[in-house]
C-alpha cells in the first residue's frame, strides 16, 4: 500500500527536520526495557543448538498500541470501540554479518520458505509490566525463532552450494552504531463522548440525499509506543500518535458502476484534528462529487496529455517510483530491478529531485503520517536524497546492504509480525521548473493542440494503486483515480468523467513529464507491502505529462436497488 518541488517553495513550506538527541551512554530506565534487557542477556549467554550454533545477533521489540474507533452513519453510531495490544517481535540471526539465515534461498517457488512467514508470528505479551509473564512469553518466542533460524541457516548454506554465483556480493546484515534513546510515552487524550456526538451530527447530513446509498464518517485514534533492545547495545523507547478521520459517500450508477468518494484528515495530536465545520464542508463535497459522478459520462481507453494534480501526483510517484528503489529489491534476483544498475544515471527529467525524509514531522502546518524518530531496526531516521536533478543517487536502505551501499539510511520498517525491509517514509518531490496552476492548465491545452487531441485529462485525486516489481509478471503499475476531468482544447469547460484507471510502465511514464506546478500538497496514507502496512506520506506539486494511458475500470453488473431507500419520501 509517495515524493517532490522548487527550491524557493521548499524554503517557505518545508518544516526543518526534527532534532533528535541520541544518548549512547545509558539505557532507558523503563521497566519494560529492563525486562527485555535481562532476557536478552540471558539468551545471548546461554542459547545454543546441540551442534554449537549460536545467535550472533538478537533483538526484542515490543509494540504497545492503544486505540479508539468511532463511526457514524445517517446520524447514528455504528462503531464505538477501544483496544489495547502488546506484541513482541523476536529477530534472531544465526551465522555472521556476511552470511546468515535471512539470506534468500534461490530456486523453487521464487525462493519462498514457509519458515520466513510462520517463524515470525508476533507474540502477545502482558499488558501490564509483569516481569515474569513478559519473560515467559519472550522465552518461548526466542526458542521458536532460534530453532527456525538455525534450521534456515543450514538450508542457506546448502542452497549456495547448488546455485550459480550471485551477482550481488553484499553482506546479509549491516553493522550500525548502537542507539540509546528514551522519549515520552504517547497517550491518547481524546474526548470520546464529544467526538461521538460530532460524528453523529455530521453523518446526519446524508439523510438529505437518498441517492447516496452508503455514507459515513469515522475516527481512528491510536497511540503507538515502541520498545527495542538488541545485542549490539541499542535500547530505544519512543512513541507517537496517529489520528485519522474519513468521510465517505458512495452510490451506484444506472449502468451498475460502483462510485465512491472520500476525504481523509490525518493528525499527530488531538489538537490537529479538523473542526466540525471543516468536516461538514468535506462531507458535503464528497456527496456532491459522488452524485455528479453518477451522471458523468464514461471514458474510453485513451492516450494523451494530462495533468496529475498535487495529491494525485504524490500517489503516482509513490507507486511507480518509490517501491522500485527500495533497497532489498536491488539484490533479489526475482525482482525486476528497474533501477539497480542506474546509479549515477538520469532516471527523471533534470528539473526533478526526490528525497525521502521520515525525520520531517510536518509539511507547512500539515502533519506528515510517515514521520518517525527511529526505524524498526533501531536506526535513526535520515533525510535521503534519492534523485538529484534527475540523477539517481541511492536507494532506500534497511540493514540489508546492497552492493556498494553497506549502511542503512534508516528505512527498515514493518508492522508487528513481519521482517523489516526497506520502505518509504515521507517521499518528497521537488522541482526547479514550476509555474502557476492556471498556466499549467494552459500548457495542457497547448499540448493537446500540438498533438491534435480534442482533450486532455486532469486527475484531481487518486485513492491508491498497485505496482508489479517481480520478474514473474509485467513491470507495470495501475493507479486508481477518483476525480477525473476532460480538459477540452476548444475552450469548453472542464467535464467530470468516470470509469478510468491509469496504467503504464515506469521508465516510459517518467520520460513524459514536461513541467510542474508551484503547488506542492500532501498525501497521507498507509502503504502495504511484504513487511505489512506502514504509515507513509507523499508530497508533490502538480505535474504535466505529454502522454498518459488510461484503461476502462471494472464495472459491476448488478442494477441499483429496486426499492427506494427509507430516507426518501414515500407515499402510501
Amino acid at each position: 500500500m509517495k515524493r517532490q518541488t522548487t527550491v524557493a517553495i521548499a524554503v517557505l513550506l518545508m518544516a526543518p527536520p526534527v532534532a533528535l538527541a541520541v544518548d549512547n551512554t545509558s539505557t532507558p530506565k523503563s521497566a519494560l526495557i529492563q525486562v527485555l534487557h535481562e532476557e536478552l542477556d540471558h539468551s545471548m549467554k546461554n542459547l545454543a543448538m546441540p551442534d554449537g550454533a549460536k545467535p550472533y545477533f538478537l533483538a526484542y521489540a515490543i509494540t504497545d498500541q492503544q486505540g479508539v474507533s468511532l463511526a457514524a452513519e445517517l446520524g447514528a453510531l455504528t462503531d464505538e470501540s477501544s483496544n489495547h495490544t502488546r506484541l513482541l517481535d523476536v529477530d534472531v540471526r544465526v551465522g555472521d554479518y556476511e552470511l546468515d539465515n535471512t539470506h534468500k534461498i534461490r530456486g523453487g517457488f521464487g525462493g519462498f520458505d514457509p519458515s520466513d512467514f510462520f517463524g515470525r508470528m508476533p507474540t502477545p505479551v502482558s499488558l501490564s509490566d509483569d516481569p515474569l509473564a513478559i519473560k515467559h512469553a519472550v522465552w518461548l518466542a526466542t526458542d521458536r525463532s532460534f530453532k527456525a533460524a538455525a534450521k534456515k541457516y543450514q538450508k542457506v548454506v546448502t542452497n549456495l552450494k547448488t546455485m550459480v554465483e550471485e551477482e550481488d556480493k553484499a553482506h546479509d546484515f549491516s553493522r550500525e552504531k548502537p542507539a540509546v534513546f528514551q522519549g515520552p510515552e504517547a497517550r491518547l487524550d481524546l474526548d470520546e463522548a464529544t467526538w461521538a456526538q460530532r460524528l453523529r451530527r455530521v453523518s446526519n447530513l446524508a439523510r438529505e440525499h437518498p441517492l447516496v446509498y452508503n455514507s459515513g464518517i469515522s475516527l481512528s485514534a491510536n497511540s503507538v509506543n515502541r520498545y527495542l533492545v538488541n545485542s549490539e547495545g541499542t535500547a530505544l523507547q519512543h512513541g507517537q500518535k496517529y489520528l485519522r478521520i474519513f468521510v465517505s459517500a458512495s452510490t451506484k450508477a444506472e449502468d451498475g458502476m460502483e462510485l465512491s468518494q472520500y476525504r481523509s484528515f490525518s493528525a499527530a495530536t488531538e489538537d490537529g484534528l479538523p473542526t466540525e465545520q471543516e468536516l461538514v464542508d468535506a462531507f458535503r463535497k464528497v456527496i456532491r462529487q459522488v452524485l455528479a459522478l453518477r451522471e458523468a459520462p464514461l471514458v474510453e481507453p485513451y492516450t494523451g496529455p494530462a495533468i496529475l494534480m498535487n495529491r494525485a501526483s504524490a500517489v503516482f510517484f509513490h507507486e511507480i517510483f518509490g517501491h522500485r528503489i527500495e533497497g532489498h529489491r536491488q539484490k533479489d534476483v526475482d525482482e525486476g530491478q528497474t533501477f539497480t544498475k542506474k546509479i549515477g544515471q538520469e532516471v527523471l527529467p533534470p528539473f526533478i529531485s526526490i528525497h525521502d525524509n521520515p525525520a520531517m514531522a510536518k509539511w507547512g502546518d500539515v502533519d506528515l503520517r510517515g514521520y518517525y524518530r527511529f526505524d524498526d531496526e533501531g536506526v535513526p531516521a535520515q533525510d535521503v536524497t534519492l534523485v538529484e536533478n534527475g540523477v539517481l543517487k541511492t536507494f532506500l536502505l534497511s540493514r540489508s546492504p546492497v552492493q556498494d551501499f553497506t549502511k542503512s539510511n534508516g528505512h527498515g520498517r514493518r508492522q508487528p509480525g513481519r521482517a523489516a525491509i526497506s520502505r518509504m517514509g515521507n517521499t518528497i518531490v521537488y522541482s526547479s521548473k514550476t509555474t502557476g496552476f492556471d498556466e499549467l492548465r494552459k500548457m495542457l491545452v497547448d499540448e493537446c493542440k500540438r498533438q491534435d487531441k480534442p482533450y486532455g485529462l486532469m486527475f484531481e485525486d487518486i485513492t491508491g494503486g498497485f505496482t508489479g516489481t517481480s520478474r514473474y509478471g509485467a513491470q507495470t503499475f495501475k493507479v486508481l483515480p477518483v476525480v477525473v476531468y476532460r480538459v477540452y482544447a476548444d475552450g469548453r469547460p472542464n467535464e467530470l468523467v468516470r470509469g478510468v484507471d491509469i496504467v503504464g510502465t515506469p521508465l516510459t511514464s517518467f520520460s513524459k513529464i514536461i513541467y510542474t506546478g508551484d503547488d506542492p500538497d500532501v498525501f497521507n496514507g498507509t502503504c502495504g507491502a511484504e513487511s505489512g502496512g506502514v504509515p507513509v506520506s507523499g508530497v508533490s506539486p502538480s505535474i504535466l505529462v505529454s502522454e498518459i494511458e488510461v484503461e476502462k475500470r471494472r464495472r459491476e453488473q448488478d442494477k441499483p436497488p429496486i426499492l427506494s431507500p427509507p430516507i426518501a419520501q414515500r407515499t402510501p
